[in-house]
Parts: C-alpha cells; structure tokens; sequence
C-alpha cells in the first residue's frame, strides 16, 4: 500500500482484517496442527498437506480401518493421544483368536511427571462384560511403552468374527486413584481372514459420545431417557457369560442281533469352558455343569459334573448318556447351565444354553449336525448368557422328515 505525501494514512477494512476478497472458492482453514511435523508409526515424518500424503485417510475411515494404510491421520486426536501397533491371527482349527500387543508410540502424559503407566484392555462388541475382557502388564513411567504380549480368546466361532468387534482400549494405572482413560481403536473381526496373520497401525481415538437428551426439546427428552433404559435392558439380557465346548453324538439303535439291547441315545460330552463371568469376591469360580433334556415330566433327565475349584476356564472331559429314540429326540430340548458352587448358600447361574429345532445360530446348527450325522460326534463351543431362552412355548414340534430333510 502506498501513501502520497500529505496524506493521511487510511487503511481499509479489507486490510485490515487481512480478509482475501478475490474471486474464487473458499479455502479451508487450516489447522494449528498442519504447521508442526508430526512422525508416522514407522517414523517417516508426515506432510502437513494431508493431500499430498498417500498414507492419509479418507474422511470416511476411522480406527476400525485394517491394514498398512492406517498410518496416519490429520486429526489432532491422533497427535494427542498416540497410536497403537497390534497384530491379529484367527485359527479356525482352535477356535481361538489370538491377539498380539506389539507397542505404542506418543501417548498423551497422563501424570504428574508428564509420562504414564499404560496397559491395554480388550473386551469383544456387542456384549462387553468381565468374561470377555483381557489385559495385558502394565509398563510403567513410559509414553512409548512395548508390550509384545499375546491374548488369546477362546471358542471364538465363525459367527463371532462376522458379528464382533474388538475393542482395544489404552489406559494408565494409578494404584492411589482409579485407572484413567487414555484412547481407544476398534477393529471388526470379519476384516481378518482366517489362519492369516494381519497387522494394525491404529490411531488412538477418544470414545463414541453418546446422544445426550439436554441437546434435544422437552417433548424428546422422556423418548431419550425411555429408549436409553430399553437399552441398558437389552444389552443387559444378552450379556455374556463364557464359552461351553460341547459334543454331542446320537447313536442309532442296533439292528436285531447285535448290541446289548439298547435303544439307542444321545452322548452328551461336557468338554471345557472358557473366559467364564467371575463370581466370587477372589475374582474366580468353582463351576460345575447340569444338563437337562426337557420335557422332563420324570425328572430323571439331569446330570451333573463335578466342581473345579478357582478357576474360570475349567476342563471337564465327562459325558452323559441320554436313552432315547430319534423321533422323540426331534421334540426334545437339551438345557446345559453352568454354575458356580458356593458352600453354605445357594449356588449361583453362571451362564446357559439351550439345543433344540426351535434354537438360533450356532446352537440350531449343532442340534441339527447332530441329528442328520448318526454315529458321529459333532463339536462345537457355544455363547453362554445369563438368561435362557423360551423355547418350550414355541408349541411346535417338527416332524423327523423335517429334520433330516
């Protein structure tokens, strides 16, 4: 800006406010964050463009992301809580998914001498409780802290890794005061393939904020309160308690001749149980198993196994014999419920679950396998809950060529 001699000094509006009124689209404003050089998990440093970088991410991709293009975000939440390095392999053979903690790197100082005491904590969406929940050692005045620990999960099912999600939270321990938050990331368990090792580079995130009612009218707010409780209910009716590893075999009658007379049955083997709820105040449980084969109208149908002490992930190896035959077997429902024993006082309900023609996943595809490969024993682990369904009101009964069609 130039000014003649002898005039006065005027600056305008525009100059003032340094606001560029040139033609032309409007420029996103940039962050604090885009003038400082943030380093990538593997150490190459970040440009501040985020597209001039081809490890960013697009707007649409979260935490939950899988795979080597989750090194970067432009988001201050990633620069200020860290980012986490964690590998996951699921055996189908086993069953099992095992979860390998490698490292963290930049978490935020949560103490007083600006470091932390970070663990990790895994729990499985939906249906997170403390059956489910594993936690690696805490390592301790660290904001880069290595882990290399693997968590295994047991009787996972197919069915589990299309409907689950892991949950990996990043916290720090305080002995004086309750454990602080620090981030978390999501992964959904149908993005890793089966005997494949697979690699995260997540970035740490801060918790899905839940709808609050002071934000919506007056009318709204009793709706979001009501729907809140329902939910609270629901997830509280599906929690889950362990998992049951069950075989089941029907052996057909022996033609005339053979055998020792028998009429043929069901073996019902009580394998092991795994990731079971705690319920008593030393954080375990003494668990025993029943089953039942209802409509049981003699009450001879129960069977029992013998309790392990302190444990929750107890091995039984005991079956059970059920003398019955196939057409009375289709109407049948097998009830397995594990307990914890408790000397002096009632015994508490762990979990159950219920095999039958009226079942859903998992336990329908069992039952049914049982039924349609006579002779042969059929394994599978099963979702305890800490409620039963009601399957003997359903008042239908299926025929045998239904069955075994």
């Amino acid at each position: 800006m130039t000014v003649r001699k002898g005039k006065k000094l005027t600056i305008s509006i525009q100059e003032h406010m340094a606001i560029d009124v040139c033609p032309g689209p409007i420029r996103p404003i940039r962050q604090i964050s885009a003038y400082f050089p943030r380093l990538s998990p593997t150490g190459e440093p970040i440009s501040p463009n985020p597209a001039a970088s081809p490890l960013a991410l697009s707007p649409g991709s979260g935490a939950s992301g899988v795979g080597m293009d989750i090194h970067s975000s432009d988001s201050d939440d990633c620069t200020a809580l860290g980012t986490l390095e964690f590998e996951l392999r699921y055996e189908r053979a086993t069953s099992s998914l095992h979860c390998t903690i490698i490292r963290a790197k930049g978490l935020k100082p949560m103490d007083f001498n600006g470091l932390a005491d970070p663990y990790v904590k895994l729990h499985l969406l939906p249906g997170a409780s403390k059956a489910n929940k594993l936690k690696t050692k805490t390592v301790r005045n660290s904001l880069n802290p290595v882990w290399n620990e693997t968590l295994t999960y047991i009787g996972i099912t197919e069915e589990d890794m299309h409907r689950k999600t892991l949950r990996l939270s990043v916290c720090d321990e305080d002995k004086l005061t309750h454990n602080e938050f620090i981030g978390e990331s999501r992964v959904a368990l149908r993005r890793v393939k089966p005997d494949q090792t697979k690699r995260f580079y997540t970035c740490l995130e801060h918790p899905p904020p839940l709808p609050s009612p002071t934000a919506m009218g007056a009318a709204l707010r009793g709706i979001s309160c009501y729907l809140r409780e329902w939910e609270n209910e629901q997830l509280h009716s599906l929690e889950e308690r362990g998992r049951l590893l069950l075989s089941l075999q029907f052996l057909p009658p022996p033609e005339e001749g053979e055998g020792d007379g028998h009429r043929g049955g069901l073996w019902v083997g009580v394998q092991r149980c795994a990731h079971l709820a705690a319920m008593d105040v030393n954080g375990f449980s003494d668990p025993y198993v029943k089953t039942y084969l209802k409509p049981d109208v003699q009450k001879k149908s129960k069977h029992k196994t013998a309790v392990i002490k302190k444990t929750l992930n107890p091995e039984f190896n005991e079956e059970f014999f059920y003398e019955i035959s196939l057409s009375e077997l289709v109407s049948k429902t097998l009830e397995v419920t594990v307990w914890d024993y408790d000397l002096g006082r009632s015994n508490d309900f762990i979990g159950g679950v219920c095999l039958s023609c009226h079942s859903q996943g998992d336990a329908l595809r069992h039952w049914m396998d049982c039924l349609r490969n006579k002779g042969q024993k059929v394994e599978r682990w099963h979702v305890l809950t800490n409620e039963l369904p009601q399957i003997l009101k359903a008042g239908f009964v299926p025929s045998i060529g239904s069955v075994l069609c």
